[in-house]
């Protein structure tokens, strides 16, 4: 059988397909294993580096952002601890304070002023006309009172643009005095801003009530439960930093980082998109997912490569196997013609003995010149009647005889079963005689039709019945033969009353070569040669023996069907009288 044969054939398409699976499943298994294992450990360090990376960025900012706070603080401190209230009235004594302030630390420090007890400020240097102001009602104002430090949170105030304060206590004559300084929000909002990363990357703070102390890059409305939790968790956890994944206000996937600024009364968060803080990981991922994608089509090309290319070795095997086992059939198919071979001459000899004496009795009358009258003339018509005769049963038997010694013919036709039998029993009906063995059949008239080849069930049935004459040569006995339609089956029964097979061979009598005749009487192949017939034919063969009591073969056919069964079973049993 040739790969164009084999591809054209459904089992060894199918063949085909179960090895490519298979090649595909043990090839990629291991591939799939790995680089499952590898992606997720890569991503699990990937996910632990990235939160470390905008962990650590994010505390540096908080320290950047709290050192500039309490810095600035320290300066007006500084201020509150070297000026003299009671010169605070005299003129240009604040701005020169302001511009020694500006001149250090640049334009981050606005304004500068003096606020009495009462919420008056005495004394103010800067831009904005806020002499002689009122803070009485002013909630940084008395906050500041009830604390020697304080930085307010962003509002807008007298002047109308967003800033916020840091003041300091200075007690003087039994009175506190209010030392208070502006800070430039744009200053302070772009130190939030230098947190970036990537493109969707942004830093903004905001106060425990939800409001905004710095202008963030986008535009949202923050949700205040949540972020609410996030002071309650730092807080509780005493955590510098927290890091969480979830979805923001519009569905998107975001990493929020935050910390606790200004002694816990701001919350410094860090938002980035999950799929941007991310993108490195995607890009890697992508570049496994393509070299697995190749490697698995390579693996697939391979598989099939390699399985169309072992099936087609199969194939052939499998033919030359399919010429051995004909072979095989046609070395045992010569043996049983040999077993026939002695009872087939002697019943050729018996028409031959008559013809040669008629012959000789038609020579004697024309010898004696008796061919004129009627009568002899009677007589040469009976015997060439007689020599006619014998010779067409010479014929039919040799007839029978080449019909079963030429080539075997394994083409699958229909079959009926009970022609077979007959013919078959015929053909060993003379070496029966000589073995005193009486052959009976019980076959079941109007069998249905089975799909199988003609010769080769001529094969089964006549190393079948040769095997039970064998068995009761010496002692002979009756062989039974018998054929019946059941359960969708023709079950065709070959029963003898030998000395039957003893237990410890039942169970290899199908194996080729065994046999338990004398050397040079069997060659060990007629029931290996019945087992590979019926096996082929998708039925199913068993044998049942008893020691003194005989043997039965039993062969169950399926019917002729459109779909042909591939599989046979063999039972041996031993059954004890």
């Amino acid at each position: 059988m040739n790969e164009n044969t084999a591809r054209l054939s459904p089992y060894y398409r199918s063949l085909t397909r179960n090895m490519v699976l298979l090649v595909m499943v043990i090839s990629l298994t291991p591939m799939v294993l790995v680089t499952g294992i590898i992606l997720n450990q890569f991503s699990a360090s990937h996910h632990e580096k990235i939160h470390a990376h905008l962990g650590e960025l994010v505390l540096k900012h908080k320290q950047n952002i709290d050192g500039f706070l309490s810095e600035k603080l320290h300066n007006i401190r500084f201020l509150a601890d070297t000026i003299d209230v009671d010169q605070c009235g005299q003129p240009n004594m604040i701005e020169g304070q302001l511009a020694r302030l500006q001149g250090a630390y640049g334009p981050v420090f606005v304004d500068l002023g003096v606020i009495s007890e009462q919420g008056l400020q005495v004394a103010y240097s800067g831009p904005f006309k806020l002499e002689q102001a009122r803070y009485t009602d002013a909630d940084w104002f008395k906050r500041a009172l009830e604390s020697r430090d304080f930085t307010s949170d962003v509002f807008l105030g007298l002047r109308g643009t967003p800033h916020f304060i840091i003041a300091t206590q200075k007690s003087c004559q039994d009175q506190k005095w209010i030392i208070r300084a502006t800070i430039d929000f744009l200053e302070f909002n772009r130190l939030v801003e230098k947190v970036r990363i990537g493109e969707t990357g942004f830093a903004y703070i905001l106060n425990r009530e939800g409001q905004f102390q710095t202008k963030p890059l986008f535009d949202f409305t923050p949700d205040l439960d949540i972020y609410n939790r996030y002071f309650s968790n730092l807080e509780r956890m005493g955590k510098e930093v927290e890091i969480q994944e979830r979805l923001d206000g519009k569905g998107v996937k975001s990493i929020y980082v935050s910390a606790l600024l200004k002694g816990g009364d701001w919350l410094l968060v860090y938002k980035q998109a999950y799929s941007d803080a991310f993108s490195d990981l995607r890009n890697a991922q992508t570049v496994d997912v393509l070299f697995f994608l190749f490697g698995g089509l390579a693996v697939v090309g391979m598989a099939i490569w390699m399985s169309a290319k072992m099936v087609g070795r199969i194939a052939t095997a499998d033919k030359e196997k399919e010429i051995m086992n004909e072979q095989v059939i046609e070395t045992g198919k010569l043996a049983s013609v040999g077993e026939l071979a002695a009872g087939i001459a002697h019943e050729i000899n018996n028409p031959v003995a008559i013809m040669v004496e008629e012959a000789g009795w038609l020579q004697d009358l024309m010898e004696d010149g008796a061919f004129k009258s009627e009568a002899d003339i009677k007589e040469f018509e009976r015997a060439l009647n007689q020599i006619r005769t014998q010779g067409k049963r010479c014929k039919e038997i040799t007839h029978k005889l080449l019909s079963f010694a030429r080539k075997t013919d394994s083409r699958i036709e229909d079959c009926e079963i009970g022609h077979l039998i007959e013919e078959v029993v015929a053909l060993s009906a003379q070496r029966a005689k000589y073995s005193k063995v009486d052959v009976v059949t019980r076959l079941e008239p109007k069998l249905p039709a089975i799909s199988a080849s003609n010769s080769e069930l001529q094969q089964v049935f006549l190393n079948l019945i040769n095997n039970a004459m064998d068995a009761m040569d010496k002692t002979g006995g009756t062989l039974e033969i018998s054929a019946k339609q059941e359960s969708g089956h023709i079950v065709i029964g070959v029963s003898d009353d030998g000395p039957g097979i003893p237990k410890a061979n039942l169970a290899r009598i199908f194996d080729p070569f065994f046999t338990t005749k004398p050397v040079g009487s069997g060659t060990g192949l007629g029931l290996s040669i019945c087992y590979g017939i019926i096996h082929k034919m998708g039925g199913e063969i068993t044998v049942k023996s008893a020691l003194g009591v005989g043997t039965t073969f039993e062969i169950r056919i399926p019917v002729k069907t459109d779909e042909p069964t591939e599989n046979v079973a063999v039972s041996v049993t031993d059954t004890h009288s």
